[in-house]
């Protein structure tokens, strides 16, 4: 696993005690600006802050201050474990020969304190990632399978003998799956949170937020859909080429556990994904109480996905 820390701009990068955090496998330094790693730490965004400086004039001769979050207090108290082990090692050789010379102090003070914040659960992590594959799943499969049986029965062809125009057909299809679609979001989060106490800040303002959000992504797996409908010869072929489609996403995209424990070359593939920005959307909105306003980034990116994918799906889509 891997525990996401806050670098202070002062520390001093060139200690051992900095060193010897960075090359621990467990801790992942998070490079961002003073001000948004307070932010992150009282979302609970990352588990600590820390603060190496060197004394100049007084012993001994670092002073690690480290900032926790009741947010993220598992996370912290992981990193504290680390901590407490490195500054153990470090200080043993100055504990022994102080044995001999009492004036010879530890070589690193440790000063923590604790940020206030609400407690970020397990739960508020894995819901969205779930909810989002979800609608991925029923966006390509559901789509991808309707549309090819529609075009080998025929069906489809006989509505071409009607008054039935082409896009009626699209977009009846589209709003029926939009709509069961949501009816099964709102499930899964009026489930989580009286279940399993799911974090809604603004609570139906909330809900409300996240129902958009999910419009905006099943649209675009939806696109997705129509592609591998367009490809697939026959219903045997779907489901793989709809899992080459869902299931890099569902591995990569954050949905149980971050993407910042995948390897560095690994990482840039995820960021790339729109299950990626739906899920991180979803985790603002819902614990954040961000509005979509303030996950306009993320919006933007699946739109983006949205003109990519429908114009392969206007390529590839076939009526007969």
């Amino acid at each position: 696993m891997k525990v996401d820390v806050g670098v202070m701009s002062a520390t001093d990068t060139s200690s051992v005690i900095y060193q010897s955090l960075k090359k621990n496998p467990i801790i992942h330094f998070v490079n961002e600006s003073d001000k948004e790693m307070n932010s992150d730490l009282e979302k609970g965004r990352i588990a600590a802050v820390v603060l190496i400086t060197k004394n100049a004039s007084q012993m001994p001769p670092y002073t690690v201050n480290v900032s926790y979050s009741k947010a993220s207090q598992e996370n912290g108290n992981i990193f504290k474990s680390v901590l407490y082990g490195v500054l153990s090692s470090i200080n043993r050789p100055a504990m022994a020969a102080a044995a001999v010379m009492a004036q010879i102090p530890p070589v690193a003070e440790l000063k923590e304190t604790t940020v206030t914040g609400r407690i970020y659960k397990t739960i508020d992590f894995i819901l969205p990632g779930q909810l989002g594959f979800s609608l991925l799943s029923s966006g390509v499969f559901g789509t991808a399978f309707v549309f090819l049986s529609l075009r080998i029965t025929l069906v489809i062809k006989r509505f071409f003998a009607t008054p039935v125009k082409r896009y009626s057909i699209v977009l009846g299809e589209m709003l029926a799956r939009i709509l069961f679609s949501l009816l099964g979001a709102l499930f899964i989060i009026i489930i989580g949170h009286y279940a399993f106490d799911f974090t809604l800040v603004n609570g139906v303002v909330t809900v409300i937020n996240m129902l958009a959000l999910s419009v905006i992504g099943l649209i675009v797996f939806m696109g997705f859909g129509f592609v591998v409908s367009g490809i697939a010869k026959n219903e045997s072929t779907v489901p793989p080429i709809a899992n080459i489609i869902t299931l890099p996403q569902f591995l990569l995209s954050g949905t149980f556990f971050s993407i910042s424990a995948f390897p560095k070359w690994l990482q840039p593939i995820s960021n790339a994904l729109p299950l990626t920005y739906l899920n991180d959307a979803m985790r603002k909105v819902a614990f954040e109480g961000a509005t979509l306003w303030d996950v306009n980034h993320q919006i933007l990116v699946l739109f983006i996905w949205m003109v990519i994918i429908y114009t392969v799906a206007v390529k590839t889509f076939k009526w007969e």
